[in-house]
């Protein structure tokens, strides 16, 4: 047998290409998965780690929820940082409890566990929220998170643990990915070889070393985020993912359910945090550090250095102000602050089969961390049969 064949290639070692890889491995196919870095550095691991099938429409909520069962199964074999400790949406004004009650009222419909609490329920899980601020909130007990910098590197543990035919390479990036008559041949930038039936490509927004013709008219955005981090914060407890009233203004499920989503005004002291595509999301950490955030800024994918590696610092104050309408918090409490990138696509992933053999899946944007495990179950089965 040749060592260096396999049945699926899988270019990309973040969250989407990993779980590409897994649901490959459970059908017994013997699996290599490159990654061009020392370790994934990208989106998968500059994020929140939030797994809320709540936000997600459509199929997306579909491929939510079995990404909740996913987890789970994986997390009571192996410890890779899943957390159920539920997600909460904070509305802070009328407008904004409509549109939680709306959106209560298609998940019963649908049978989507959920409750409606009332100020005085949220303010007692959370007694330093400031009061004036909630007013009801809408809340899933049954979503997750994670840690970002850690789940992707248990994860990849956990399958190298489980699956004999599994096999993971770092700094591997490939240069050419060559469709023949019974197999592709892939090349790496050191010039290794490596063949096998199929290849997917899950390269988030790298776009410029393989198959860069293909993306530069794809449809494909690269979406820049700034999030900070605060110091471990012993005084505060805050489990679970918080989403505030930005949020509820913003998330697709809202756009999607809730009738008075597109007739609500947008107050004065919105208007400035959406131009910037700020909404305010709080989780804190294992070691008590809280994750704030985020903004959007957006370029053409072939385009990502228009978007700048700097830090916006008005669009951080801009975010610190309306996380202390909601928390105490101050510029003392912050201990580093960063960007993250990723690539979205108007068709909310990009599909492209460049041959029977050969298949790009990428730009499934922020639903990534909840998204990826129930989608590239699909994924498979629609290339593996």
């Amino acid at each position: 047998m040749d060592i260096n064949k396999y049945d699926l290639i899988v270019v990309g070692g973040g969250i989407l290409g990993t779980f590409h890889a897994y649901h490959a491995l459970l059908k017994g196919l013997k699996v290599l998965q490159l990654e061009k870095d020392n370790f994934p550095i990208s989106s998968t691991v500059r994020n929140f780690g939030q797994v809320v099938p709540s936000g997600m429409s459509g199929k997306w909520f579909d491929y939510g929820v079995r990404g909740l069962e996913i987890y789970k199964a994986i997390q009571k074999e192996m410890d890779i940082s899943v957390r159920n400790n539920g997600s909460i949406y904070i509305a802070s004004d009328h407008d904004e409890v409509q549109i939680a009650h709306e959106l209560s009222t298609h998940y019963k419909q649908v049978g989507y566990e959920h409750e409606l609490w009332s100020k005085e329920q949220i303010l007692a899980a959370y007694p330093m929220m400031h009061a004036d601020y909630v007013k009801e909130a809408i809340v899933f007990k049954q979503e997750l998170s994670v840690e970002p910098e850690m789940m992707i590197h248990r994860l990849h543990q956990y399958m190298q643990s489980k699956f004999e035919k599994y096999t993971l390479r770092f700094n591997k990036t490939v240069m050419a990915c060559e469709d023949y008559a019974d197999s592709v041949k892939i090349t790496t930038s050191d010039l290794e070889t490596f063949q096998a039936d199929k290849v997917v490509i899950c390269n988030g927004y790298e776009f410029k070393v393989l198959y860069r013709s293909l993306f530069e008219d794809s449809g494909l955005k690269i979406s820049k985020l700034q999030m900070m981090r605060t110091k471990p914060m012993k005084t505060m407890h805050l489990p679970g993912n918080i989403l505030t009233g930005l949020t509820l203004r913003r998330y697709e499920s809202f756009e999607e359910y809730c009738p008075s989503f597109h007739k609500i005004a947008v107050p004065e002291h919105y208007k400035e945090l959406r131009e910037n595509g700020i909404h305010i999301l709080f989780k804190q950490a294992v070691d008590g550090s809280i994750i704030i955030g985020d903004s959007h800024e957006y370029a053409k994918g072939s385009q990502l250095e228009e978007l700048g590696f700097s830090i916006n610092s008005h669009i951080n104050e801009l975010m610190l102000m309306e996380a202390n309408r909601i928390l105490p918090m101050n510029h003392n409490m912050i201990a580093s602050t960063w960007a993250g990138f990723y690539a979205q696509h108007k068709n909310e992933i990009l599909e492209v089969d460049v041959s029977d053999r050969i298949h790009v899946r990428t730009g499934i944007g922020g639903k990534g961390m909840t998204a990826s495990a129930g989608y590239a179950e699909q994924s498979i089965k629609q290339l593996f049969g």
